[in-house]
């Protein structure tokens, strides 16, 4: 059980590599299309009211998330491909993969892809998605990736949880201390 993907039978491999790549793609097409769409119908600025707390407005995001790093492209862009890479390491020494796993690791680089070619393409990440969450007081706009990264993460966590990895941690950790 405590093996790392490394030693996973290639059927297995395959399998979980399929599942990865289902969910990359189907997170960075469906986020590249709704960007595409916002583009087109939306000059930058303008906004789309669905309802009273709902709102589509095209943002030209320069920066990473909640506008930090605005305008250092370069630099976000090499943060990016970095994280990318650490994510393909980690998930084949993830141990156990699970197919929660999986999917998590899939949503979280799904989206990383997504921004990833907006910022290649456009020096500039398209935002969308604008929530009203009360009075006056909205939550910063953000897109299909972005949501698929915040998921991933969450449910990465939790995957870890229920596979008893942060238990693990906290036991070796407490063994080395004694």
């Amino acid at each position: 059980m405590d093996k790392d993907n490394s030693e996973l039978p290639l059927r297995d491999s395959v399998k979980k590599a399929a599942l990865c790549l289902l969910v990359i793609s189907l997170v960075s097409v469906s986020d590249q299309l709704s960007k595409l769409w916002v583009r087109t119908n939306l000059v930058p600025g303008e906004s789309l009211i669905i309802t009273d707390r709902l709102s589509l407005i095209n943002i030209e995001n320069t920066g990473s998330a909640f506008g930090l790093l605005a305008n250092q492209t370069f630099l976000i862009i090499t943060i990016s491909v970095a994280g990318v890479l650490f994510i393909l390491l980690f998930l084949r020494y993830l141990s156990p993969a699970t197919a929660l796993s999986i999917v998590s690791v899939g949503l979280i680089l799904g989206g990383a892809v997504g921004n990833l070619i907006d910022r290649i393409r456009f020096g500039c990440v398209t935002d969308f998605i604008y929530f009203r969450l009360w009075g006056d007081f909205y939550w910063p706009a953000f897109n299909i990736a972005d949501a698929a990264i915040t998921v991933g993460v969450f449910v990465l966590i939790y995957s870890f949880y229920r596979s008893g990895i942060f238990k693990k941690a906290y036991g070796r950790d407490h063994e080395s201390q004694n």
